[in-house]
C-alpha cells in the first residue's frame, strides 16, 4: 500500500487537503488568495494547510516545465541498460554517473531482462549517438538497447490524488 493511501486511510489527509494537492499539482504558481477561493477556505486556513502539506512532505518541490522542442531537444529516447553482474560498486557508480547527466530525464532500476530504464533527450541523431556511446562505456554496462519516440502522446508528471 502506498504511503499516500496509508496516510489517507489513517485520516491524515481530508477531502480539502486532497483538493489542495490537486489544485497545486496543476498550478503551482497559484496565489493563496485564488487557491483559497477554489477550495472554499479563507486565506489563513488555506495557507496553514498548504504549509502543513509541505512540512509533512506531500509537496516535495515546485518546478517549471520547459518546452523541450523550443529548447532544441527533438529526440526522446527510452534506453534499456543491462549489466552482466550486479556488482554493487559498479551499479552504484552507474547510478551516480546517471544522476549527473542532465540529459537523462528519468532512470529506474527495473525487474525483468534488463536492469535500468532511462529516458533521455538529444538535439539530433549525432548527439543521441554520442550519448549512447557514453552509456556503453560506463564500467559494468554490457548491453544498451534504445527505442526512439516517434510521437509523444502524453507527458504528465502529475499523480492521481484521490481518497484511498
Amino acid at each position: 500500500m502506498s504511503k499516500l493511501r496509508k496516510d489517507i486511510s489513517h485520516g491524515e489527509l481530508d477531502a480539502t487537503d486532497l483538493q489542495l494537492l490537486r489544485k497545486l499539482q496543476s498550478s503551482a504558481r497559484i496565489s493563496n488568495s485564488a487557491l483559497s477561493e477554489q477550495v472554499n477556505l479563507s486565506e489563513t486556513p488555506c495557507w496553514r494547510r498548504w504549509k502543513k502539506l509541505e512540512d509533512r512532505g506531500y509537496i516535495e518541490q515546485y518546478r517549471t516545465v520547459l518546452n523541450r522542442k523550443k529548447l532544441g531537444y527533438d529526440i526522446v529516447v527510452f534506453t534499456q541498460v543491462s549489466f552482466a553482474s550486479h556488482d554493487v560498486a559498479l551499479t552504484n557508480r552507474f547510478e551516480e554517473l546517471i544522476g549527473g547527466f542532465d540529459w537523462v530525464q528519468m532512470c529506474h532500476c527495473i525487474t525483468g531482462s534488463v536492469d535500468y530504464l532511462l529516458q533521455l533527450v538529444a538535439r539530433d541523431m549525432d548527439e543521441f549517438s554520442e550519448r549512447i556511446t557514453l552509456l556503453r562505456r560506463i564500467p559494468g554496462v554490457t548491453a544498451v538497447q534504445s527505442h526512439i519516440s516517434v510521437k509523444e502522446i502524453k507527458t504528465d508528471a502529475g499523480l492521481p490524488v484521490e481518497p484511498g
